[in-house]
């Protein structure tokens, strides 16, 4: 999958509300701008039908007086009620010319807009557009009021109004996204519970449970979570008390298979012994040439008895609920610096009292020391091993490191880091595996509670 950019909840949705609040402002602020634009269109498009007006009643005032001495046209009545700052009245004739033009100055505004908005409003608009309406006196056109304002002044009323519109939304825009950010922290607080929900779940505490929430998806999650949660610490505790079973047949099939080779073939191997003896003594007086052969299958037998007592030592090995622990991992130790003649050196040592262990604990221990250091003598050809027992804070820690090849050819024989997995997980707790270039450490970490857990959840 491809390394997106995570962003973070709260921060995207702000942006995406203050994104859309722009939008809506810019709008607005449109509107507001095309509907004083047509205000103003509309404005002069009146003054320059009243001023049309006047001076059609201007003119027929004349003709009805049938008075020679004519100043038409007169804007001067008519400017005095319509003229604004920047407004200008003009009468153009038939030909084209102006015969009469009427100014209002435009005060210089405190605040001129900047240049940016003025092309910008009048790419738009056309601020400077002029108003013409005909003067028509019994059928016959005299000519036309022309009426515009000064495109400076149109723009500037344009830049007041869309100013204030802007200064609103430099106020309200940064105030409305701190009050979305805050009510969506707010809001999304609880997604902090669920995550460190499953990050407990993950290192395997699967007794996480989650709180009510408010919102309705976030409790939806959680009744999902809590479901989950509750269907694999079931689905674990039958896991592991399956896993118990299993283990516990393993260990009697072991402990049959040590009494049959006991019984069947140590006493064939010391029949065989026996009756080497009897030959050897026959041989001695009857044959002297049989005499290498009769030792040789005396050696052979010896061997076998010698492999014979080692497997039945890892089959069925010392009863830990009646040495304990402390002692049965010091023989185990000790039996086996025996056998390797000083080739590999095995050193423990303790830390805490193991009194108290669980008998459970204390085998799963047993097994698994025994394991390791199996596979770190007779596989990985280490030269020293070092084990520590550590009891601390309701917990067993035991640490097997080793100098051997750095590879996991070690631990995959026998029962292997998958058997070594099964036992640890049955009493829920954790085992890691590492190796370097200078050798490969064993780390295993048991609860003392795991036994009286698995009591409650085999009854």
């Amino acid at each position: 999958m491809w390394n997106r950019p995570r962003f973070d909840l709260k921060v995207r949705l702000t942006l995406l509300v203050a994104g859309i609040s722009a939008v809506c402002f810019a709008a607005i602020s449109a509107y507001f701008l095309v509907s004083a634009d047509r205000a103003a269109h509309a404005r002069i498009d009146g003054i320059a039908a009243i001023v049309a007006k006047s001076l059609e009643l201007q003119q027929g005032k004349v003709q009805w007086v049938a008075n020679p001495r004519s100043d038409f046209p007169n804007l001067d009545p008519v400017s005095a009620y319509v003229m604004t700052p920047g407004l200008c009245l003009a009468f153009r004739g038939t030909r084209g010319d102006i015969l009469q033009r009427f100014c209002s100055g435009a005060p210089a505004p405190a605040s001129p807009p900047p240049q940016a908005f003025v092309a910008f409003y009048r790419s738009l608009f056309d601020p400077g557009r002029e108003a013409v309406r005909p003067v028509i006196v019994r059928g016959t056109n005299l000519g036309e009021t022309v009426v515009s304002v000064d495109p400076a002044v149109q723009t500037a009323e344009a830049w007041h109004e869309a100013g204030r519109l802007m200064i609103a939304l430099a106020i309200a825009l940064p105030l409305l996204c701190a009050l979305v950010y805050a009510a969506l922290a707010r809001a999304l607080r609880p997604t902090r519970l669920i995550g460190k929900g499953l990050e407990r779940i993950a290192t395997g505490d699967l007794t996480t449970r989650l709180p009510p929430f408010d919102l309705a998806e976030l409790s939806a999650i959680r009744d999902v979570f809590n479901q989950l949660a509750e269907s694999l610490d079931i689905a674990l505790a039958e896991r592991n008390e399956l896993t118990r079973k299993l283990i516990a047949l393993q260990d009697e099939e072991r402990r049959h298979l040590a009494r049959e080779l006991h019984d069947e073939f140590g006493q064939s191997l010391a029949a065989i012994r026996a009756l080497a003896a009897s030959a050897r003594q026959t041989a001695a007086q009857d044959c002297p040439g049989l005499l290498g052969e009769c030792d040789s299958i005396a050696r052979t037998a010896t061997g076998m008895m010698e492999t014979l007592r080692g497997a039945l030592f890892r089959l069925r090995p010392p009863d830990v609920d009646e040495l304990g622990l402390v002692a049965s991992l010091e023989g185990l130790v000790s039996g086996w610096n025996g056998r390797s003649r000083g080739q590999t050196r095995f050193e423990i040592r303790f830390d805490g009292a193991f009194e108290s262990v669980p008998g459970t604990i204390s085998a799963t221990l047993y097994r698994i020391v025994q394991e390791a250091l199996t596979n770190a003598a007779k596989h990985a050809g280490a030269t020293r091993v070092s084990l520590q027992l550590r009891m601390a804070n309701n917990e067993i820690a035991l640490a097997v490191e080793d100098d051997g090849r750095p590879n996991e050819t070690a631990v995959k024989s026998g029962m292997g880091l998958l058997g070594m997995r099964e036992r640890v997980a049955a009493l829920r707790g954790r085992l890691s595996f590492e190796t370097g270039p200078h050798g490969s450490t064993l780390r295993v970490f048991i609860p003392l509670a795991a036994d009286r857990q698995a009591l409650e959840h085999a009854a």
